[in-house]
């Protein structure tokens, strides 16, 4: 081994490969150069500043069971000795019960020999590869032959791996826990700095692409949004023990998100006995001004504090686990500082600032009780209550080209509260053989949406008033099961699942004088859902392949019913039933190099919000309106993956296209002789995005590790023709778009005497395509640095996102006889402090 366990001596790449990494003659320098003695890496220490900080999960142990019996007879065999043996050294080992059944925990992955052996019978052995797809495995019958004479032992020779990334083919698994620089913010803010995602208005994106699955504990949950991403931004960091990226589901994952899915894993304790963990946070943001208003508004927020106190509990006895865990987050954030020109074809110039001062509380509790009446069966029923309150105040100006006039200022205050609650039972039993499982759920969620807008109207002859009310409910009841059954090199798996989902929402303006609100466009409308689903998922792995097959089927219907004095829209809807095939495939070119191929086929349904008819007036020049003839998107994505180990650090490289059909995306369009511009979802036609992907982790010595990714990729969406109906039909032709974007993330981890810590995280986002334009380069750097205290019973840390108040988002768009350019200095500099004890 040379430079330190960098790489292996006289490593080299599959010749296939190689044009994925750099050439053999080009990195044995390097390596050299990061072998060097420790006074030389800490020289480097300066220039590490951009290193990252999240671990990726390790491989977890497998257990491995199987029942031995007499051959002839085939009845069970007490107290038979199983052992699993490597280089003629015991690895672990059991004996069988009364039923002739054995269980062996804690296998870590590799190629051992299994050895059964009992007085007067032969010695049973066979090879035995313990891969890294099943957590368990099982060897189903083994049948002793009888014989008088004992045999000795023999051992296969064997070698075992070990790895830093997450050995699952379709998965990246990153520990919260050990992101310092994010630590105290939300979970929206926290993932900014994670492999292949990025942030673009208040959404997330994998690999440039927004259509991305939220899931809550592997759930839809209304706090995500049932296929959207709503309340991402107001879930504190701290509750969240792990996020799980899973760029190709298989088919036992809901198939709508053809970008990926994205799961939030909520911390949960089961030590025995009484034990919790409780904290504080508090911080600063927006700590001067960036840009200064337009003349004639309100100021700007600065100094914006954050306070986020969390306790969780839990108690664990015999056979009942109960916990509790309780968030509250109250915040003032600059949300939104965006100053723009619009040039239209006829000469008119508006310049433009959409100032929007937010307050928020975000309260949460989650709680339940595990009950384990015997080693077959448990019961779980949990809790999850949530309350949001959103108050926004908000300055709009309108000025004329050379900003001589105000034309008019439009302010605006919003009070919003959501309620959710979300009510789960699940069951499992477990068979007699380990892994052999029943799984069994229900969950009800209820999310009400209760918002009141109040709006002046300042004109140059006349001041009006104005307001809207809307309210929305939303109840969805989920039931699943699911069935998996561990093979002697894999599994089986299979699952049904049934939703009903109904969002009743009322709308009532309320104008003023001279008032811009359609008060036509109000009313009420009822979205209803209906899916029942059912999945079939097999698993394979030997010495040399891995394969995952399975297929989703899944009817959906859709009712989308509109009050009929609606003066645009009617009622609406859609059906289909579709298979949604998933498979992976997967050769091991050796212990350290694997390539795998992936395809899947996945859809995404607009979400409620998107055909909603009701248009919001925060911003009344430029409005965002549903649409109901908005219909599902298919995309069907191949990709190519190839997996590289060694000693301390592991790369994974990937290139995939995405091809897509009806895909969803927003026109900007104007009424002629006017110019509002009406932003409303349409289904554009074909699109392709094709790119590649690089992550590579590295722990250099003990005390330094860091990890790098980039991704580069290439959008395409091909001319088309659309109509927007509202308020009028305007029929508006599209242009072929295309371009090609990418970005950099470097995330650092550096171990300091005294149980301290120190992370940085740089992020680079290139020029991207957006609907109808373009959105300027991003870049920002993080830093967190953390201290244990009380043998790491305490946690103190200190951290500031955007250090150098860099990240600005520069937008451009084009549309029928008008170019909107804007520029937002919206809040991204927060500075924390938080502690935490364990107990």
């Amino acid at each position: 081994m040379n430079a330190e366990g960098l790489l292996p001596a006289g490593f080299r790449f599959p010749s296939v490969l190689a044009f994925c990494f750099v050439p053999q003659q080009s990195y044995s320098p390097f390596v050299n150069y990061v072998g060097m003695n420790v006074l030389v890496i800490r020289k480097m220490f300066a220039g590490l500043l951009f290193l990252p900080l999240f671990s990726l999960a390790q491989v977890p142990a497998v257990t491995i069971s199987g029942v031995v019996r007499n051959g002839p007879g085939k009845t069970a065999l007490p107290y038979v000795n199983v052992r699993i043996m490597a280089d003629s050294k015991l690895v672990a080992g059991t004996i069988t019960n009364e039923e002739g059944r054995f269980t062996i925990t804690g296998v870590k992955s590799g190629s051992f020999t299994l050895d059964v052996s009992y007085t007067g019978y032969e010695t049973y052995r066979q090879e035995l590869l313990v891969g890294t797809l099943s957590p368990y495995l099982d060897l189903g019958s083994i049948h002793l032959k009888e014989s008088p004479v004992l045999l000795k032992e023999v051992a296969v020779s064997a070698g075992r791996s070990k790895d830093g990334l997450s050995e699952k083919m379709d998965k990246k698994v990153f520990t919260l826990e050990n992101n310092v620089s994010q630590s105290g913010g939300s979970v929206l803010q926290a993932m900014q700095n994670l492999p292949g995602v990025t942030v673009q208005d208040g959404k997330l994106q994998l690999r440039g692409n927004d259509k991305v699955a939220v899931l809550i504990d592997g759930r839809q949950n209304a706090i995500t949004g049932f296929g959207g991403q709503t309340g991402l931004d107001n879930i504190p960091a701290s509750a969240i023990e792990r996020i799980e990226i899973i760029n190709n589901p298989s088919a036992a994952y809901e198939a709508n998100g053809n970008a990926g899915i994205i799961n939030i894993i909520y911390k949960q304790n089961k030590q025995e006995g009484f034990n919790g963990k409780i904290g504080l946070t508090t911080g600063l943001g927006a700590l001067w001004v960036r840009k200064e208003n337009l003349p004639g508004i309100s100021p700007q927020y600065t100094a914006t504090p954050k306070l986020n106190p969390s306790l969780s509990l839990n108690y664990r006895k015999h056979k009942l686990n109960t916990f509790f865990q309780g968030d509250w987050l109250y915040t003032r954030t600059l949300n939104r500082n965006e100053f723009a020109e619009r040039i239209y074809s006829d000469g008119t110039v508006i310049n433009q600032q959409v100032k929007r001062n937010r307050t928020t509380t975000f309260a949460t509790v989650k709680t339940g009780i595990d009950w384990l009446p015997d080693a077959q069966n448990s019961f779980t029923l949990s809790g999850y209550f949530n309350r949001e309150k959103i108050s926004d105040e908000g300055d709009i100006p309108y000025y004329n080209k050379d900003f001589t006039q105000r034309q008019r200022l439009w302010q605006f205050l919003e009070d919003e509260v959501k309620y959710t609650a979300v009510a789960s039972a699940t069951y499992q039993h477990r068979f007699s053989q380990p892994g052999h499982l029943l799984n069994a759920g229900f969950n009800y969620t209820f999310h009400r949406e209760d918002e009141k807008y109040f709006f002046t109207n300042i004109m140059p002859s006349y001041t009006g008033t104005d307001a809207f009310k809307l309210l929305s409910d939303e109840h969805v009841a989920d039931f699943n099961a699911d069935y998996i059954r561990p093979l002697k090199h894999g599994r089986l798996e299979a699952g049904i699942k049934f939703r009903y989902r109904s969002i009743p929402t009322d709308m009532h303006f309320f104008p003023g004088q001279n008032s811009p609100l359609d008060v036509n466009a109000g009313g009420w409308a009822t979205y209803k859902e209906t899916i029942p689903a059912a999945y079939g998922n097999y698993v394979y792995e030997s010495n040399k392949l891995e394969v995952e097959a399975g297929l989703r089927l899944e009817y959906v219907k859709v009712d989308y019913e509109v009050n009929p004095n609606h003066n645009t829209y009617k009622s609406d809807g859609y059906d289909y039933a579709q298979p949604f095939p998933a498979v992976r495939f997967a050769y091991k070119i050796d212990k350290d190099n694997k390539l795998s191929v992936f395809y899947n086929r996945r859809v995404d349904r607009p979400n409620e919000v998107d055909i909603r008819i009701f248009p919001k007036y925060d911003e009344p020049e430029v409005l965002k309106v549903g649409n109901p003839t908005l219909r599902p998107q298919f995309t069907n994505t191949i990709e190519l993956g190839y997996k590289l180990k060694w000693t301390r650090g592991s790369m994974y490289a990937s290139l995939y296209t995405k091809m897509t059909d009806a895909t969803i995306t927003r026109i900007a369009t104007v009424v002629p002789g006017n110019t509002l511009i009406y932003n409303i979802f349409q289904n554009a036609g074909k699109s392709v995005a094709t790119g590649g992907e690089l992550v590579w982790q590295q722990e250099l010595n003990p005390y330094v590790s860091f990890n790098m990714s980039g991704a580069l990729y290439r959008n395409l969406i091909r001319a088309f023709t659309i109509t927007n109906k509202y308020p009028v039909p305007t029929t508006y032709s599209v242009p072929e778009e295309r371009v090609t974007s990418g970005n950099v993330k470097l995330n650092g981890s550096f171990k300091l005497p005294g149980r301290t810590e120190l992370q940085f995280a740089a992020v680079y986002l290139a020029p991207d395509i957006i609907p109808q334009g373009k959105i300027g380069a991003r870049f920002s750097t993080d830093l967190g640095i953390r201290k244990y205290t009380r043998n790491k019973q305490g946690e103190l840390f200190l951290n500031a996102t955007d250090i150098f108040n860099t990240l600005r988002i520069r937008k451009s768009i084009t549309g029928n006889g008008f170019v909107m350019n804007s520029t937002d200095y919206y809040e991204t500099q927060v500075f924390r402090i938080g502690y935490s004890y364990k107990f």
